[in-house]
């Protein structure tokens, strides 16, 4: 038992540094850019995931909001849409599953705004409930139409949410069971990235 759960540590840590050192640097700083454009246009940084990825989409909205702090700049306006359970609910009960983060969205998001999409396997794939993450495909949706960018983070092959992001960070995992938590970790690791990336863009901005 000892040997195979330290055949899968090795696996694990392995897997994870070989497709972090493999994430494509340029799209990495195009996503760093459209945060920063945000920043300059003095818009809001919206996040949105499910399950595991609301975790981290909470977590990407708090380090946007302080971890980018540089004294004598003005702050980024950041939230996550998967905060506010009684809205989470209401909109659930009333609407469906599929409406929950375009509701929200509706009345706030513009084209001097960004949106950041977490999703596993962005919207590929289905369970008892239907096709995964169509309540995230159609937020993108809306945002797009709005004139705001979109950044999708999502692993495997992307999924459809590759196809609808301004930029699409993917984390090409090929198999289960290892998959989807080195897709989690990564996209943890990716939004630290963002967030210190953007924070040094704001320190050298010429205003």
């Amino acid at each position: 038992m000892v040997a195979r759960v330290e055949t899968l540590i090795d696996s694990y840590l392995q897997t994870l540094a070989g497709v972090a050192l493999g994430l494509p640097r340029d799209v990495l700083e195009r996503a760093a850019d459209l945060l920063y454009e945000c920043w300059r246009r003095e818009g809001t940084v919206f996040v949105i995931g499910n399950g595991g990825s609301a975790s981290t989409a909470t977590h990407l909205a708090c380090d946007l909001a302080k971890g980018t702090i540089v004294p004598g700049r003005r702050r980024l306006r950041a939230l996550s849409l998967a905060d506010n359970v009684p809205l989470v609910s209401a909109w659930t009960n009333d609407g469906g599953f599929g409406g929950l983060f375009a509701e929200q969205l509706e009345p706030w998001i513009s084209a001097d705004d960004a949106l950041v999409v977490l999703s596993v396997h962005g919207g590929a794939g289905h369970a008892d409930a239907g096709p995964w993450s169509q309540n995230l495909l159609r937020a993108a949706a809306l945002a797009r139409q709005r004139g705001a960018r979109v950044i999708g983070l999502s692993g495997f092959e992307g999924g459809p949410l590759a196809g609808l992001a301004d930029v699409a960070v993917v984390v090409p995992v090929e198999a289960e069971p290892l998959g989807t938590p080195i897709v989690e970790s990564l996209h943890a690791a990716i939004c630290h990235l963002l967030c210190l990336a953007l924070r040094q863009r704001i320190a050298e901005a010429d205003e």
